[in-house]
This record gives structure tokens, C-alpha cells and sequence, in this order.
């Protein structure tokens, strides 16, 4: 223990304060929800630096740190204060001294709907929404998602080869949805970003002519044996994708076999789609894309598998996993959010605990719609898109998810473009006659993660009292410096005060929870781990 914590004085007062200084607050506006959204444009936008800017108490005191975010208009509020003698509170949080699952990082997809909405902003605009995600004064996301092609996100339906019958890729070539959105959009969140930026790509569907309905949509899988052509062209469309994008100055870190592998059985799927089962895509991966790749140079590219709903997490690993040529190829477990209201974390741990000491576990996709009415999908300043976003990623990460990436970066003020007029909601919205845009509560939610929970942190145990049914719950995470960070989210109509035990500081941490809202609580420690 350190000497300067033998030696506080045991009538310590709590010191809070607001933050001045450095970060540029919300300039919020309410429309027709619960909350509010913060309105950027070419001119302001709000910034967040975090505690590093943030100057230290003089006093050699232990101190906590606070970022609040709130249906009643919070938005990363900051405070600090110091440790004080006694919990004031019943509700307590003791932190535990075992590790769990090392973070990977938060981000988003660059879709064409994304990037080309950036594009209707002036440039001012338009950087400020690029640096809102990943400069230092944003929120520093450090993952990038980008489909292979079309998907419904985009304005036509498209392949990288719509030339029937080129079995050996001779005119594959990127569009102008790479050359002139995709591409300078990514390069302009790299340049602004401090964090490694791993990129990855997702493909929607083959070429039409490699599909057996002769139609990127609706119900098809590949032409021929599962071993045959149409499989080894379709792996060397990966490759054509990793080279074409490395010509252009950017390399991935990794790839998913397919985009939500199920949809290709469906008749009449509604948009680009590619079916597979579990047994066809490890064979596939065995004898046609793990080897291209290794072929081509790209052996290192972190392969994932899966990047479906959670409901197949088991059973799908099972078989493409217990494929050993193709589990030698395979880095990662890609799920999607879309049934976790009604699947229990649980298929996830079954999963972790077969596979999760060789293979990561990555949540590579979600967005809010609704679905009774699509073109009623974006709702801005909705309180409770926040919060789902909020609980859903601190429920992934208790269970052995190591990150969790969005869907569009950005979209329309309808909820799009979206030629299959599959309309959803985004974090932020852009509204283009006005050139400027608008964080909604979601893109709060992520921030109270992407911006504090760096990469290589560590889930960290701990104890509470709290109900299952209190409506708070928590999350707690440890640097390799020793920083502490602990998230909260309390999703009753009323505040709560609660009180955190970090057992090698002295004191304790005495923080309301405001009433429908997120806490993000950091502090230095002395703690040792298992």
C-alpha cells in the first residue's frame, strides 16, 4: 500500500466539483421523444477529452472521477471528488481482485448509407462528425466495419464483379462507393485517431452469377460442390478485396466468412444475402478460403466466423469449430444483437467456456428499428435506444463478449438511404438541409464505454448487495496503469445513491445514480489480480 494512503486524515471531506475548462458541453434540443439529442455543425460540436486533460487535485488524497449521462439532459457530465470514511449509502459495490475477459474496443460500420450521408454535410460539418468518433476529443472508437459490396444500406444493389461467367476475377474491380465515400472516410477517421484503428470486412453476397437463384436477394447459396469453383472464386473475391483495399492504402485486420450466413435460406429474402449451414461454411473455409488467404499473404487476418444472432452461438461453433482444417483458420466469433431481448446470456457461456480460451468472441453488428413501422425508425432524443444499447453491451461484456461495434456510423433523417427501404435508427442522425447533425442518446451510451473502457482492459469481479430487480446494475474494468473504471446505469424514474469499496483505498466512493441515466465512475489502485 502506498504511504500516502496510511496517512489520510479520517475526517476526510468529499470534494466535488464540475468540470470547467476543456470539453465543450451539449447544445441540446428536444424534438418529439423523452430526451434530447446535442446538436453539431460546421461550427461547434461537443468534445470530451477525458480525465487525462483533466488537471489532478494537489492534495495526495485518493480521488474518483465521474462522467454522467441522463434522460434529463446530461451528457457526460463531469465531476470528481474524493474517498470518504464511511459508505453512505446501503447499496454497495466491493471490487474483487480476478480478471475476466480483455476488452477489444467499440466501433462502427463505414456503409455506403454512412459515408455517403457524411458527404451531404459541408466539410466542416462533416469532420466534426468523423472526429465526434474517433479523435481524442471523441469518442475514440477503434473498430471499423465494412460490407464487401452492397448491402440494403446502400442506394443500388451491386458486386465488385456483375460479369457473368469471370470465374477468374479479371474485371473485379472496387466502385464508386469505395473510391468516393467508403474509402476517404475511413482514411479521414484514421488520421484523426490515436488508437489503432483495426478495420474489417463483411461480405453480403456473391456476385449473382455465383448464386443459385441468379439474384444477390432472396433465397441461394453458392453454385455447384462445396468444394467446387464457384467456392474457390468466391475466395478469391476475399482476396481480390484485401488487395484492392491494400492499393488504396488500407489493410485489414480481419474478415467475417458471411454476413449473417441464415439469410440465404429464407425465400424471398428481402436484401443481399449468401446462404449457408455451419457444416458448408467450415468446409468452405477448410478447403477454399482459409487456404486462398493463406495464399495470397493474408494468413494473419483475423477470420470470424458466425456473425449471426446469439441463438446460434453454440451450435454453430460446435461444427465449424470442431472442423480442425477450418478451426486453424478461425480467430474469432462474430454475433449479432438482434434476438437478445429474448435470448438469455446463458448460450453464450456455453460457448465461452468451450471455446473461449483459443477464440474471441466479437459483437460485430447492431441498430434500433421499428418494426411496425420502418420509415418510423429514427426517433431522436429516444431515451430508451440509449439504454438498450447500454444494458445490451454491459450484458455481452459480462459474458465473454470482448467488444462490441455498431451498424451505420451515420444516417439520413429518414433512417437511411436504403434501397430495400429497411430503415433503421443510428447514433447519430444527419439532417442535411441544415448541415448539421445530431448525437442521440445512443451514441452517449457507446461513449460511456468506447471512451473510457480502453482496449486491453480487463473485466474485473466484484460483489454487491444490489437486487436483480433494483433496476441498477454495473460493470467494473482495470487498466494496465491501475486505473479503475466502473459503469453504471440505473433505469428507475428515481435517483440512487451508492457507495463502491475498492479494498486497497482506503474509503470509500459515495456517487448518486441519477434517475434514468449512465455513470461512468474512475479511480487509481492498488490492487492486485488473479
Amino acid at each position: 500500500m502506498k504511504l500516502w494512503m496510511c496517512c489520510i486524515v479520517i475526517t476526510l471531506t468529499v470534494l466535488v466539483q464540475v468540470s470547467s475548462a476543456d470539453d465543450k458541453p451539449c447544445v441540446p434540443r428536444r424534438f418529439d421523444q423523452d430526451s434530447v439529442v446535442c446538436v453539431c455543425n460546421s461550427t461547434y460540436c461537443d468534445t470530451i477529452e477525458g480525465i487525462e486533460s483533466k488537471q489532478r487535485p494537489s492534495n495526495p488524497i485518493p480521488y474518483w472521477y465521474s462522467y454522467t449521462s441522463s434522460k434529463a439532459g446530461d451528457r457526460l457530465s463531469y465531476k470528481f471528488g474524493g474517498f470518504t470514511t464511511t459508505a453512505s449509502s446501503q447499496i454497495l459495490f466491493t471490487v474483487a481482485n480476478t480478471t475476466n475477459t480483455t476488452i477489444m474496443g467499440f466501433g462502427g460500420a463505414f456503409t455506403d448509407a454512412a459515408t455517403m450521408t457524411m458527404k451531404t454535410l459541408s466539410d466542416d460539418a462533416r469532420t466534426n462528425l468523423i472526429k465526434s468518433y474517433y479523435s481524442p476529443q471523441g469518442i475514440e472508437y477503434n473498430f471499423g466495419r465494412i460490407p464487401m459490396a452492397s448491402c440494403d444500406f446502400s442506394n443500388r444493389i451491386y458486386s465488385y464483379d456483375d460479369h457473368d461467367g469471370d470465374m477468374t476475377l479479371e474485371k473485379f474491380s472496387l466502385v464508386d462507393e469505395d473510391l468516393k465515400y467508403k474509402i476517404p472516410t475511413i482514411k479521414d477517421a484514421m488520421s484523426v485517431s490515436r488508437r489503432k484503428v483495426s478495420l474489417f470486412g463483411s461480405p453480403w453476397s456473391s456476385p449473382y452469377w455465383m448464386k443459385t437463384n441468379n439474384n444477390m436477394t432472396g433465397k441461394g447459396t453458392l453454385k455447384g460442390e462445396v468444394d467446387g469453383d464457384y467456392y474457390k472464386t468466391w475466395a478469391n473475391y476475399f482476396v481480390k478485396f484485401l488487395q484492392a483495399y491494400k492499393e488504396q492504402g488500407l489493410e485489414l485486420w480481419g474478415l467475417t466468412a458471411q454476413n449473417e450466413p441464415t439469410d440465404g435460406g429464407y425465400t424471398d429474402f428481402s436484401f443481399q444475402c449468401l446462404g449457408w449451414t455451419p457444416q458448408t461454411q467450415a468446409i468452405f473455409i477448410a478447403n477454399s478460403l482459409g487456404p486462398a488467404l493463406e495464399a495470397a499473404g493474408f494468413g494473419d487476418i483475423k477470420l470470424m466466423i458466425l456473425d449471426d444472432n446469439r441463438a446460434l452461438i453454440q451450435y454453430w461453433s460446435d461444427i465449424v469449430l470442431k472442423n480442425l482444417e477450418a478451426a486453424k483458420y478461425v480467430s474469432g466469433i462474430a454475433v449479432h444483437w438482434y434476438l437478445d431481448l429474448i435470448i438469455p446470456p446463458s448460450i453464450i457461456d456455453e460457448a465461452y467456456n468451450e471455446f473461449g480460451d483459443d477464440y474471441f468472441f466479437l459483437n460485430t453488428e447492431a441498430c434500433e428499428q421499428d418494426l411496425v413501422n420502418l420509415k418510423n425508425s429514427v426517433k431522436l432524443g429516444n431515451w430508451y435506444n440509449g439504454e438498450h444499447y447500454f444494458t445490451d453491451i454491459m450484458q455481452d461484456l459480462k459474458h465473454g463478449i470482448a467488444g462490441w461495434v455498431d451498424w451505420n456510423l451515420a444516417l439520413d433523417m429518414n433512417g437511411g438511404p436504403n434501397w430495400a427501404n429497411n430503415f433503421a435508427d443510428s447514433p447519430i442522425i444527419v439532417n442535411a438541409d441544415a448541415d448539421e447533425f445530431y448525437k442521440q442518446p445512443m451514441f452517449y451510451a457507446m461513449a460511456h464505454y468506447s471512451k473510457f473502457v480502453e482496449p486491453g482492459s480487463k473485466v474485473v469481479s466484484y460483489e454487491s448487495n444490489v437486487s436483480k430487480t433494483s433496476g441498477v446494475d454495473a460493470i467494473f474494468f482495470v487498466r494496465d496503469n491501475g486505473y479503475f473504471t466502473a459503469n453504471f446505469v440505473n433505469i428507475n424514474e428515481d435517483p440512487l445513491d451508492i457507495s463502491i469499496k475498492d479494498p486497497t483505498v482506503y474509503g470509500y466512493v459515495n456517487i448518486e445514480i441519477p434517475a434514468r441515466s449512465f455513470v461512468t465512475v474512475t479511480w487509481w489502485s492498488n490492487t492486485e489480480f488473479e
